[in-house]
């Protein structure tokens, strides 16, 4: 397990779409740990592949109010309802975060560390969480749903009791 660098914008990596896994081996499940050892490191949310610069369909998300991160290997979001505005951030754009429009629910599925079959219904931080990393491994950074990247707001004009959602 190892704490690795996390890719910045404009990195190239940020902007391909990662490859599906067709088997869980060893190395995927090394790369698992290795995207929990950095969300752990940098205190995130969620980390996709890509923003380790492996472009693998492979996510972690850890909320807040729960021990264990979650892992999902080809996760893909299966149905979506409503709309929101929500404050969002990225690792991956450092200093920044803006006002993104994301689903009020979502459904998801995705493959376990044991190969299981996970279908999930989400809201509130997951469903965001779920549709950003989602995001990331189809080249996807929360840049592109915003109109213009002057919509971006420099972390330093933020409320201080406002946590760093995405990642």
């Amino acid at each position: 397990m190892t704490v690795r660098p996390i890719l910045e914008y404009p990195h190239v990596a940020l902007r391909q779409k990662a490859k599906k896994v067709r088997k869980i081996d060893k190395s995927i499940l090394s790369l698992a740990d290795d995207l929990i050892d950095t969300l752990y490191e940098v205190g995130g949310v969620g980390l996709a592949a890509n923003q380790i610069g492996v472009l693998r369909r492979v996510i972690v998300i850890q909320l807040p109010d729960e021990e264990e991160p979650r892992v999902y290997v080809n996760p893909e979001i299966t149905h979506r309802e409503g709309e929101r505005d929500i404050e969002e951030g990225c690792l991956s754009i450092p200093g920044y975060h803006a006002i993104v429009t994301r689903s009020i629910w979502v459904k998801a599925k995705g493959l376990d560390r044991q190969s299981k079959l996970i279908r999930l219904r989400a809201e509130d931080l997951l469903a965001q969480a779920l549709e950003h990393e989602i995001d990331h491994l189809n080249g996807i950074l929360y840049l592109d749903h915003l109109e213009s990247h002057q919509d971006l707001i420099p972390n330093d004009h933020r409320p201080a009791e406002v946590a760093e959602v995405g990642a």
